[in-house]
């Protein structure tokens, strides 16, 4: 478990020591992404299922790899096709999955708050994928987890944000993470794509991206969502590009050894220019491979697991579900023999 958490909802409820646990287990698991045969049995015998209400790509397989990597079995559920296009309810859905044997639920959903709603109806672990404009956790972590990775620390690093700071999850999941790690973050975009509590977040608001950047350790660029440009919000991609666009001229007020981030998908040309995405700065590619590290790190650990497993099945157990499904019988594997209990 994270501390004595059922679920993953957010990082803004997470304190300082678990967040670190996650990131020391991720790296375990990151080590076991590097092997010839880059699997574990850690989650053996338990089921996890994929609800995305909203599209995605690299989260949701991201999510997937990670449970087989850990040899989940995995369900993914789509809303096209599915009964919610009839009228089912968030809450019969997820009863229905939870009664056929799932232990742990990942959801997607646009609605800020639907992962807490779940997490108070049902048994099973939920992990937040990403709510309406609320948090994005996992992808929070895998920043951070990267951060920390090329820079051997998170406390006492500057770190600049810069682009859509009011509609971004993964925005406020990584200020919420760095600032309790001990992180200087400075955040900068368009005022009207700022959010009127951004003094709650304890960061500092730069007015211009040369002024964010400037000593910066790390540069993390969020994606202009061009599906908003219809509200006005700005007057036009290349006047958005002009002045908020992280060039390579931009990038010469920040560290010689600054790291670039993005969590994507990546409008080149807008928020990021080509030199930079595919520059000698950008780890954009590692977060990816490091988001499968933390996503089975948060998996195995809302499973119940307290310490990482080793590879060799014969001396690994299926973690044993916290709780069964009610209604259903306990799912509890015996132990393999010399397995750890």
């Amino acid at each position: 478990m994270i501390g004595h958490r059922k679920d993953l909802l957010g990082l803004e409820d997470l304190n300082k020591d678990e967040i670190i646990s996650i990131l020391d287990t991720a790296r375990t698991f990151r080590e076991v992404l590097d092997r010839p045969i880059p699997k574990v049995p850690s989650l053996r015998g338990l089921t996890a299922a994929n609800l995305f209400f909203e599209a995605s790509t690299r989260t949701r397989l991201s999510f997937e790899l990670a449970q087989k990597r850990l040899s989940a079995d995995t369900v993914s559920f789509q809303t096209s096709g599915s009964s919610v296009s009839k009228g089912e309810t968030l809450k019969d859905t997820a009863r229905n999955i939870e009664a056929m044997g799932i232990h742990l639920v990942v959801i997607r959903h646009q609605s800020s708050g639907a992962p807490h709603y779940l997490a108070h109806n049902l048994d099973a672990a939920i992990i937040n994928a990403g709510d309406g404009t609320h948090e994005h956790p996992t992808q929070g972590l895998l920043d951070i987890y990267t951060m920390r990775e090329k820079k051997g620390r998170i406390d006492g690093l500057r770190v600049a944000i810069i682009g859509d700071i009011m509609h971004s999850r993964v925005a406020r999941s990584t200020i919420w993470g760095l600032t309790k790690l001990g992180a200087s973050v400075t955040i900068c975009g368009p005022t009207t794509m700022m959010p009127a509590e951004v003094e709650r977040f304890g960061v500092t608001v730069a007015s211009r991206v040369e002024e964010a950047i400037e000593g910066a350790d790390v540069v993390n660029i969020l994606r202009i969502q061009l599906e908003r440009q219809r509200a006005g919000l700005y007057p036009s991609l290349r006047e958005y590009a002009r002045v908020y666009g992280v060039t390579h001229e931009r990038l010469q007020g920040a560290r010689p050894d600054t790291i670039v981030m993005h969590p994507g998908p990546m409008n080149r040309g807008v928020e990021i220019a080509q030199d930079v995405a595919d520059g000698a700065h950008s780890v954009i590619l590692e977060q990816v491979t490091n988001g499968v590290a933390v996503r089975m790190a948060v998996l195995y650990l809302l499973a119940g697991r307290d310490e990482p497993a080793e590879p060799g099945p014969e001396t690994v157990a299926p973690p044993t579900p916290r709780r069964a499904v009610e209604g259903s019988p306990a799912m509890s594997a015996p132990a393999t023999k010399g397995a750890p209990r």
